[in-house]
């Protein structure tokens, strides 16, 4: 196989995508640091109790192992940053109060979550911790919008909000067995009525009932009422419904969707879950939710929110940006060039600087200007 062969579903990344990527991160960073929200910087490796525990079977799955050659202890290399932020949250800051935190940086997946994914997202997210009420869920969708704003994605979005507890409750007393779970949670997602019946056929009335009325329950606010009626008497049930509705009603101007039976994701999920879509994504751009039970393990069981998002999918559903302009500018070794150089780049311009013989081959800017020598001065004249 030749050297230069990458792993399937691992990339490069060009100079013009690259350069897309990071002025994408640093928009979303400054657009969560104007909520107050704290950057935070994981690392890449961890032990695998603290990556895994209480994350369910998905995460699992999705998590490269290695053993730790200086301890012998069982590695993983993160395929989700929230175990990590629950942590720092818990037991790195250990506040008493609410507690802000973003994140952008690599994450690395046994395998694609869908074809034609990459195995190596560049994941942002901001996370809310110690906050209970459905005000942490609301900032969580604001900012997850205004980040799509910043992005440059202005129109098309659609929000689409479902809520665990529902299923939850529909499953409490029906079964323990975790394979079956799984089952029931990949026939809810693919809304595979025929698999679920199979599935649920041992389960009590109610739940079984249940389950099937959720393959049905998407669509606008009309699947609410729906809802209120197929699933009465599941404990719970009115005040999940009633808290998407606040959500929705807090989001106006915003296309709002329900899909009472996704739970496509992690299983650290415990309340409202949304998902936002946009034109161009094959699946949900941005995942988020309430997953009040993820910090446990690490001994403090705090509210959180929050979102992620895959910034280089992000970049694939906008418009390829133009090339960066730039002065074009010779290549002497002259003390008033040097400085004349220096003070333009100083001011944030670029400044490329043609070697000999290589006056045409300037890939990745736009020069539209260049340093002129006049009179003894060097200027910036229009090309």
């Amino acid at each position: 196989m030749s050297a230069w062969v990458l792993p399937d579903h691992i990339a490069d990344v060009l100079p013009s995508e690259a350069r897309h990527i990071e002025e994408l991160r640093r928009q979303l960073l400054d657009t969560a640091r104007g909520y107050g929200y704290e950057l935070v910087m994981p690392p890449l490796l961890e032990h695998l109790e603290s990556l895994l525990s209480g994350t369910g079977e998905a995460l699992d799955l999705q998590t490269f192992k290695l053993v730790d050659q200086l301890s012998g202890r069982s590695m993983g290399l993160r395929a989700d940053t929230t175990p990590q932020v629950a942590r720092i949250d818990a037991h790195l800051l250990n506040r008493q109060g609410v507690t802000r935190l973003c994140y952008c940086g690599p994450v690395l997946h046994a395998r694609p979550d869908r074809p034609h994914a990459t195995r190596e997202p560049l994941q942002f997210g901001a996370e809310i911790y110690g906050h209970a009420g459905i005000e942490a869920d609301i900032e969580s969708l604001r900012l997850a919008l205004d980040c799509l704003q910043a992005a440059g994605i202005h129109e098309g979005a659609v929000v689409d909000l479902a809520d665990a507890r529902i299923e939850r409750a529909l499953l409490a007393g029906a079964t323990n067995d975790a394979a079956v779970v799984a089952q029931v949670h990949a026939a809810l997602a693919a809304k595979d009525a025929s698999s679920l019946r199979e599935l649920t056929a041992g389960f009590p009335a109610a739940s079984r009932n249940g389950l099937q009325a959720l393959v049905q329950l998407f669509g606008d606010a009309k699947v609410l009422d729906e809802a209120q009626k197929a699933l009465a008497g599941v404990p719970g049930i009115e005040d999940s419904l009633a808290q998407l509705r606040k959500v929705a009603h807090y989001l106006h101007g915003a296309s709002i969707s329900f899909d009472l039976a996704d739970m496509r994701g992690y299983a650290y999920y415990s309340g409202i879950r949304f998902g936002i879509y946009v034109p161009g994504a094959a699946d949900a751009l941005v995942r988020g939710g309430r997953y009040d039970e993820v910090g446990a393990v690490f001994g403090r069981n705090r509210p959180a929110v929050g979102f992620s998002l895959d910034v280089r999918e992000l970049v694939g559903v906008l418009p390829a940006r133009p090339l960066r302009a730039a002065i074009r500018a010779p290549w002497r070794d002259a003390a008033g060039l040097r400085d004349a150089i220096a003070a333009l780049r100083a001011k944030g311009e670029t400044v490329v600087c043609v070697l000999p013989g290589h006056d045409s081959e300037i890939d990745e800017f736009h020069c539209d200007r260049e340093l002129v020598e006049q009179g003894g001065q060097w200027n910036v004249k229009p090309i």
